[in-house]
């Protein structure tokens, strides 16, 4: 167990916490580019502070302090301009580095007055990467948004989700190093969902490496031995707040200290026979995480790692645990965290950023499947393999997919799915 004052440490995501300051040190994911071209404005809350993101009719991204300087209006109800976001209230004009390029009335009234250049909007930076808008509320000068490996990868289909998870940060991303609640919250719960009996293979032994951008959990299962690729390449606990199972990445981005946004980018390649593919746009949707009765949805795995979230509370108590040896990975990572803490306090960088443009041209992590993701797979073979077919059909990771991305996935693939799971070329 650890104290309440490091669970304090830990948890607390404000301006001017400890934890705060380290978490502004990274790139989050917060909306689809999508999104944007959807609706220009969109109100967003990051780290415990209330926001507007925005595109302007040049095509700038923006990220200001949702309310306006003057009488503290809703600026995600202004209007874009040609450079820029204009309050809806009086007019007043801001760029994506909070600059206030006019006021209207001050400029008409008192032209020699110059007000307007005494005031700044406080403002962060946005890039567009993989189909995701990434926020970065740090010091300058800012990391590289990362490219990860699979943000490189041809001829695939790609899509964005996310879903509102009411629960602090850490006890989602805690998940993301517990490879033993795979047996248990993922394999058996499914098998008592099918109204079976018995148990999946338990975990028989557990390791834990460290890399320069996160760390690595390995397992071994009593149907398995070290020659399995979850041994021999092991799964990413992805530094800070990410998750990386090869054909797609979970974020758990802190909205603020009792409430976490999951941001999911989804690969599947396309059969061979589709290539070249390219993709025009990457779709996103929304999920949500309880039904029509206020009953929690548990038909898909990360609905199930929402229910384990959510249950532990809003922010857990750390105080209260008893952890085992399967809980050796959750241990190391706290350690790390605290020691960035120290880092950031001291001046010095956190763990993971990346600053070198070609080392960024492509951050390789440790990869189960990397031939097969790089080299593909033809209709005849993803029709005659059941666990392919499985996971090359509906989106299995999180329950809500709209028809509409179902649709563009099927023209992607080529396929056309049926409700009993088969699949028939188109």
């Amino acid at each position: 167990m650890i104290s309440k004052e490091t669970n304090e440490l830990l948890t607390r995501v404000g301006p001017g916490t400890p934890m705060g300051a380290v978490l502004r040190r990274y790139w989050h994911p917060i909306a689809a580019v999508q999104e944007l071209n959807e609706k220009a404005t969109k109100a967003v809350r990051l780290l415990g502070e209330d926001l507007v993101l925005y595109k302007d009719l040049s095509g700038n991204y923006g990220l200001l302090h949702r309310h306006c300087p003057h009488r503290r209006a809703d600026l995600s109800q202004g209007f874009v301009e040609e450079r820029g976001l204009r309050c809806n209230y009086h007019g007043w004009l801001f760029d994506e580095t909070g600059k206030c390029l006019a006021q209207p009335f001050e400029d008409t009234a008192n032209p020699a007055g110059r007000y307007r250049e005494k005031i700044c909007q406080p403002a962060y930076k946005v890039e567009a990467k993989a189909g995701m808008l990434w926020a970065y509320m740090g010091p300058a000068p800012a990391p590289l948004v990362p490219s990860w490996e699979p943000f490189t990868w041809a001829n695939g289909f790609a899509q964005v989700v996310f879903a509102n998870i009411p629960c602090n940060w850490l006890q989602c991303q805690e998940n993301s190093i517990d490879p033993v609640h795979f047996e248990w919250m993922h394999a058996n719960w499914k098998i008592r969902l099918e109204g079976k009996s018995g148990y999946s293979p338990t975990h028989k032994r557990l390791g834990f490496d460290e890399f320069d951008y996160g760390f690595v959990y390995r397992r071994i299962r009593e149907d398995t031995d070290e020659n399995d690729p979850l041994w021999t390449e092991g799964r990413v606990c992805l530094w800070p707040n990410a998750f990386f199972l090869g054909s797609h990445i979970e974020w758990r981005v802190p909205v603020d200290d009792e409430n976490t946004l999951s941001v999911t980018w989804a690969f599947r390649r396309v059969p061979k026979e589709r290539e070249p593919y390219v993709q025009e746009r990457v779709p996103y949707w929304y999920g949500p995480i309880k039904d029509s009765k206020g009953e929690w949805i548990t038909s898909h795995v990360m609905n199930q790692d929402f229910v384990a979230w959510v249950g532990q509370g809003p922010i857990t108590d750390r105080t209260k645990e008893n952890l085992g040896r399967s809980d050796i990975g959750i241990a190391r990572i706290r350690k790390r965290l605290l020691a960035d803490v120290d880092a950031v306090a001291a001046g010095n960088e956190p763990k993971g950023l990346i600053r070198d443009p070609a080392l960024n041209e492509c951050v390789r992590l440790p990869l189960v499947g990397r031939n097969e993701l790089m080299s593909g797979y033809t209709m005849n073979e993803l029709l005659a393999n059941t666990s392919l077919n499985r996971v090359h059909t509906r989106y299995h990771l999180q329950y809500g997919q709209p028809e509409s991305v179902a649709r563009e996935y099927e023209e992607a693939m080529g396929f056309t799915f049926h409700r009993g799971g088969f699949v028939e070329r188109r």
